[in-house]
This record gives C-alpha cells, structure tokens and sequence, in this order.
C-alpha cells in the first residue's frame, strides 16, 4: 500500500524552488525522495540524465502521454513538455518515502487535483519580479529572448500563488529554508497522528 506523502514545490522559473527542495532533502528525517521528472528539452551541462530529468524527445514523451504514463504533464514552453510519471510516485511511496516534486505552477496544481488529501502544495514566490530577472541574468544558461519568455510566464504564474496551501517568499533563502522545513515537517507529521 502506498503511504507516502506528495510534497509540491512549484514557482515561476528562477524563484528558488530548486534550492529549496535540495535542502529540505538533506534532511533525513523528513523521508523525502525526489520525484524525477521527464523532459522533452536540452539537458543543460550540469544536468544527469535520471537523477535531474528523464530525458526523451517530443515524439517519446507524445507516446508516453498515448498510454497515460503521466500523472501530469505540460508543454511548459513552446516544444518543452514536462510530465510526472505516475510509475516514478508509486515506486517511492510504495517504499514508505515521502515524494517531494520540483515542477512548474500548472503541474504542481493538477497533482494536487489528483491527490488532494496527500498533497501538500507549495508556492515559492520571489520577493519581485525585478529580482527574478536578475537571478534568470545570473545564472548565465539562457539566451535573451528565453529570459524574457521566462519573465512573461512569471507574470501569469505569479497569480495562481493564491490556489496552492501555502507561499514561502524567497527573499533570503535561509529564511525562507527555515520556513519550509516547518512547513514540510508539519505536514508529515499530521499523517503520524491520524
């Protein structure tokens, strides 16, 4: 029987989610285990194949939404699907783990959808929009035009923070790893009462 739980962590891209994740899963009582996503896109160069994403291409992932092998998927941005395998969520509660996801806004909403007793999903929101674009500048791995089309998802995601069970401001990331961590552990603890 699977116990574990669904811990979603979605924002607009450059918020701090990724961070925020990695930090929550070196914390080893929270029995977290990361839910590995497939990806249609490039895989960036500090990027593993099975241990980031599952890295297909748009006609494999095509197929693998024909046979309903998702949870959830979107095309994220135009030719970039993302989805979350429903085998890669039963592999890691059947052990007893609790699933913690990096995905994007609309992902993290529909598998809330899906298990909406299990889940608990997380708005990371940056301090500002102007500080999101400085960060997408920082880390040098997009062109000019992905930035701005990153910074125009932004705005529309930005508006769905309201629809998620909590928002953890990304203003310093120690607060805001603090924050989540008493989030998280609330959450888990509640299934060890019931």
């Amino acid at each position: 029987m699977s116990t574990g739980k669904l811990i979603v962590f979605s924002a607009p891209s450059g918020a701090g989610k990724t961070s925020l994740v990695h930090y929550l899963l070196a914390q080893p009582e929270l029995q977290l285990e990361f839910s590995i996503s497939a990806a249609s896109r490039q895989r960036r160069v500090n990027e593993c194949d099975g241990v980031d994403y599952y890295f297909i291409d748009n006609e494999t992932f095509k197929k693998h939404i024909a046979e309903n092998a998702f949870a959830e998927y979107e095309e994220v941005y135009k030719g970039n699907f993302y989805g979350t395998y429903k085998k890669e969520i039963e592999r890691i509660r059947q052990k007893g783990k609790n699933v913690i996801f990096d995905i994007d806004v609309e992902g993290g909403l529909n598998l809330k959808k899906l298990y909406p007793e299990q889940t608990l999903a997380v708005f990371v929101k940056p301090p500002s929009v102007e500080a999101l674009e400085t960060r997408l500048r920082n880390r040098k791995t997009d062109t000019e035009e992905k930035i701005q089309e990153r910074i125009a998802k932004a705005h529309k995601e930005l508006k769905y923070e309201n629809r998620f069970d909590t928002v953890i401001v990304n203003d310093v990331l120690e607060i805001a790893q603090k924050e989540a961590y008493k989030k998280v552990a609330a959450f888990i603890q509640m299934d060890l009462i019931d």
